[in-house]
């Protein structure tokens, strides 16, 4: 019978410990607490962003707000993206649960990636807010040729 003997490590596991805190702490800073009798009030949008070849995308859902009701503005490299919705008049109601959002909310994310803020294409449909940055002609990939030599 053979026994085989392990290094003692005693803070092997206070990695994972330290990560799943923080894990904790950021899931209970950006996820408002649910509660049953309160919408959630002023909560940020959900986004997307991603980079084509030649563009970079960013889609924020923004359901239940009008096009008129967003402002969206670039200083720098930082976007932010800003809306209210109102809620609604109800009079009298028990609610059981009250979940759709109202409120202002203000989004603010910093590019990833130079892009010309001069050409941004701007659509909302469907409670998405696409907003497409082409990048500047410098950033684009180029194409090199290979000489060979004889």
């Amino acid at each position: 019978m053979t026994s085989q003997l392990s290094r003692w490590e005693p803070y092997r596991n206070m990695v994972s410990l330290r990560e799943a805190m923080g894990r904790l702490f950021e899931e209970s800073f950006h996820r408002p607490l649910e509660s049953p009798s309160s919408p959630l009030v002023g909560t940020s949008p959900a986004v997307d962003i991603y980079e084509k070849d030649d563009a970079l995308v960013i889609k924020a859902a923004v359901p239940g707000i009008k096009a008129d009701d967003l402002n969206i503005s670039v200083t720098g490299d930082v976007i932010t993206i800003k809306g209210e919705t109102k809620a609604e008049e109800t009079k009298n109601e028990n609610y059981h649960r009250r979940e759709l959002r109202f409120g202002s909310f203000c989004r603010s994310m910093r590019l990833p990636t130079d892009v010309d803020v001069n050409k941004v294409d701007a659509v909302f449909a469907e409670g998405i807010l696409t907003l497409t940055f082409p990048k500047p002609e410098e950033k684009l990939p180029k194409s090199i040729s290979i000489r060979v030599k004889k």
